[in-house]
């Protein structure tokens, strides 16, 4: 929605004969292609632009009764003000934003909707941004965002930690989610990965896979790397694992599954669900059968996860939660008060169908 700009409280309190001439707040529509501005309510009110603006800002250098005749006039006249505007007045803009690296990715739509809610219920919008995988875009986006709300969600950030740490004073206040950078003053929701994906190992592990097949994510992920060290360190002994350059998306797991085919495994384990899912719709093509002759594992445990024929084995992170628990840090350093203290999240396994013993 177009505004005719913003309020700003000009000076102490004059009624009526002020020459202030204030950018308007908000507008409405009035009749055919006419709009109701500021100093057409403080015409009709017989006030000056500064005293409506001083109003609907709500400052309380403004006698009742006067304040009163303009709220009725404006009213009448169908102005509405705008939020937004009246926020930069008032020195918040009542928005937050949050930058993602995909928004394709449900994990991370679902960490927003947790956090929509929540910032929701306390009257703040959201602004988002996605970078689509892109680190340097991400910290133009970070930047540009912050200038435009109160506070900001930096979600999986793909950046150098050098780069986020010079990027923190331009962006503060800023709450970490799905990453933790070492001496940066920022509050954290994290998961831990590695417990998760140590789980799956010691899943594939039982079910006598002697050749995994792991398919990763973006190389800036944090979460990526987290995972395949995971794998590597806890497959020592217990199978042998190749690491399958894929990507994030239904579509490279599905390119990757020849390539994972290749080197034998019995088991894939793909980055996230989507990966996986994709993967398995490749399998499913070309008529390998899931799990019978190859298991296949995801990581996030999306909706979609549970839909699939067989359903996908998969490592349950609380995605939601993630973005309430962002938005109980970011809210605390809006009201100037200290953040809780960080949370990390423990993942568990979900074993459906899609694993089962190895084929011989």
């Amino acid at each position: 929605m177009q505004h005719d700009g913003i309020g700003v409280d000009v000076d102490a309190g004059e009624v009526g004969g002020s020459d202030a001439d204030p950018l308007d707040i908000g507008a409405a529509q009035r009749g055919r292609g006419q709009t109701v501005t500021i100093r057409d309510v403080a015409k009709a009110a017989g006030v000056s632009p500064a005293t409506v603006s001083r109003v609907m800002n709500n400052r309380e250098s403004v006698a009742p009764e006067l304040a009163r005749r303009v709220q009725q006039t404006a009213a009448s006249l169908g102005y509405r003000p705008s939020a937004v505007a009246q926020g930069l007045a008032r020195g918040r803009t009542g928005l937050v934003a949050i930058t993602v690296p995909d928004l394709g990715n449900p994990m991370f739509q679902s960490v927003l909707r947790g956090l929509s809610r929540a910032a929701g219920r306390d009257g703040y919008r959201l602004l988002v941004t996605d970078s689509h995988e892109l680190p340097l875009e991400e910290l133009v986006l970070a930047q540009e965002s912050r200038l435009r709300a109160d506070g900001l969600v930096l979600c999986s950030p793909r950046s150098h930690e050098r780069e986020l740490a010079e990027l923190a004073h331009t962006i503060e206040p800023f709450v970490l989610v799905n990453r933790s950078v070492a001496d940066l003053d920022a509050p954290t929701v994290s998961v831990d990965y590695a417990s998760g994906m140590r789980a799956v190992c010691a899943h594939l592990a039982w079910l006598g896979h002697s050749r995994v097949a792991y398919l990763e994510g973006p190389r800036a992920s944090i979460p990526n790397r987290e995972r395949r060290e995971t794998l590597q360190e806890a497959a020592e002994g217990r199978f042998e694992l190749h690491v399958v350059e894929c990507g994030s998306m239904l579509e490279d797991g599905f390119d990757a599954a020849d390539r994972a085919l290749a080197t034998g495994a019995t088991a894939i384990v793909g980055y996230n669900d989507l990966v996986a899912l994709g993967a398995h719709g490749k399998l499913n093509e070309i008529g390998v059968r899931v799990p019978d002759q190859v298991s296949v594992v995801g990581f996030d445990d999306i909706p979609l996860s549970r839909y699939t024929a067989p359903r996908l084995t998969t490592v349950a992170i609380p995605q939601e939660e993630l973005g309430r628990e962002a938005w109980q840090r970011l809210a605390a350093m809006l009201r100037d008060e200290a953040p809780p203290a960080d949370v990390c999240f423990t993942p568990r396994l979900e074993v459906r169908q899609s694993t089962g013993p190895a084929a011989r």
